[in-house]
């Protein structure tokens, strides 16, 4: 779960894996611990961190503290990538594929945390070799270095490019999204299973026993009232 560090930068921090590693002493076991943490402002900055302690919150404190230090600006297409990528490290490698508005982060764990800390909300993904945590942070962050813009693209070579294939699925998808207006907001589903009988038994169905609220109280009254006195409704003995 995402925790805000900074609220003023908007800046939220993520513990991907904490490891335990413990060494054996004279008076027995000594044990440390490493913290895996990504940060971002969910605006196309990002940074990871990693740190160690003898106590986890210390290990998360310094990760978050070095992640802040190497936070670094994505490229980025509205809120998907400008184009596909591929990020190798080790024998872990990342392919991110950007996504037309409304498929979501499709990812795992690991490459989900960074993506969404980045502020990416449309985007496909594929792991190959290893999954270990550490390799595939590396390999995601090898591949957001190769990104480029449409117009950083167009500055290098002179020329101009034109509307790229992403634009224009991300121009597409944006004419069906449904957006709520302003000030109002979007009414939850209303259960309705079960309301015929509650409002029948609330018309008269049961009613008050003994009383004239329902037809079962009603007859209740009525049969006591003729075993005990005779017809039903009629006056006690000795009341004329």
């Amino acid at each position: 779960m995402a925790e805000m560090l900074d609220e003023s930068s908007s800046i939220e921090s993520t513990t991907l894996k904490v490891y335990r590693t413990s060494a054996t002493v004279k008076g027995g076991r000594r044990f440390s611990f490493g913290a895996l943490v990504v940060v971002g402002d969910r605006s196309g900055k990002v940074g990871v961190g990693y740190g160690k302690s003898r106590e986890v919150p210390l290990a998360v404190e310094k990760a978050q503290k070095y992640a802040r230090k190497v936070m670094k600006s994505i490229p980025m297409s509205g809120k998907t990538l400008p184009h596909e990528v591929e990020g190798t490290y080790s024998s872990s490698k990342v392919r991110l594929i950007p996504a037309s508005p409304g498929t979501g982060v499709v990812a795992g764990g690991t490459v989900r945390a960074i993506l969404e800390m980045a502020g990416v909300t449309d985007c496909l993904t594929k792991c190959y070799g290893s999954t270990n945590a550490r390799n595939m942070v590396k390999a995601v962050f090898d591949g957001l270095a190769k990104l480029r813009t449409r117009q950083y693209v167009e500055k290098v070579r002179g020329k101009e490019l034109g509307q790229t294939e992403i634009e224009a699925k991300i121009a597409a998808g944006s004419k069906f999204a449904t957006f709520a207006a302003k000030g109002e907001k979007m009414k939850g589903p209303v259960n309705t299973v079960g309301g015929d009988r509650k409002g029948g038994r609330g018309g008269g169905g049961r009613g008050r026993r003994g009383g004239p609220g329902g037809d079962r109280g009603g007859d209740r009254g009525g049969d006591r009232g003729g075993d005990k006195g005779g017809a039903p409704g009629a006056a006690p003995s000795g009341q004329q």
